[in-house]
């Protein structure tokens, strides 16, 4: 009521009531039936409670627009706390990587050094197997050597003594032999 009492008193002090010839409460001036039209479709708007209506879906948008924003905070938050786990989580990913590859590096260069040794005293096995196998054929040609000098010694002993002996040299080189034998074996 107190709209409709301000809404009338600012019509009745407006410039247009003192230019209109028949005065400005008269059907003729197009102010005034504005005027009252006016008033009466704020009434209408009034009575049928619209600015209760409109304030209540306005209220209502209100609550939905704060709902969907506590909904989309809860949201924000929970994806940060799903970030910070999922950040947590490749650090320890990447951690443990770089513990395998530390772990794997030190068990290669560890395969390398036994390696190496294994290698190394093949090596030496085998140099030493040849060394033996040299030795023994250095050992096996010294002997065939020896025995071929010595066969071919006593075979060209037998030739020369066969030249130059007779038989009473013969029997006292074997009296001299027997002799030496005797001498040895007692």
């Amino acid at each position: 009521m107190r709209i409709l009492t301000t809404a009338l008193l600012g019509l009745a002090a407006s410039p247009a009531m003192a230019a209109s010839e028949y005065g400005f409460f008269t059907l003729r001036n197009t102010d005034f039936v504005v005027s009252i039209a006016f008033v009466i479709f704020i009434g209408i708007l009034v009575y049928y409670k619209v600015p209760a209506l409109v304030a209540g879906l306005l209220d209502k948008r209100a609550m939905t627009i704060r709902s969907e924003l506590d909904e989309a905070k809860a949201l924000r938050e929970e994806a940060q706390t799903l970030l910070a786990s999922y950040e947590r989580k490749q650090k320890d990913v990447q951690a443990q990587a770089d513990r395998i590859v530390a772990a794997a590096k030190q068990e290669a260069n560890a395969a390398a050094v036994t390696a190496k040794e294994d290698i190394a005293k093949s090596i030496t096995r085998r140099l030493a197997g040849a060394e033996e196998q040299i030795a023994a054929a250095q050992a096996a040609a010294i002997k065939d050597i020896r025995d071929q000098a010595v066969t071919i010694a006593v075979s060209v002993a037998k030739e020369v003594m066969s030249g130059q002996m007779d038989a009473s040299a013969a029997n006292a080189l074997i009296d001299d032999s027997i002799n030496v034998v005797a001498e040895k074996m007692h």
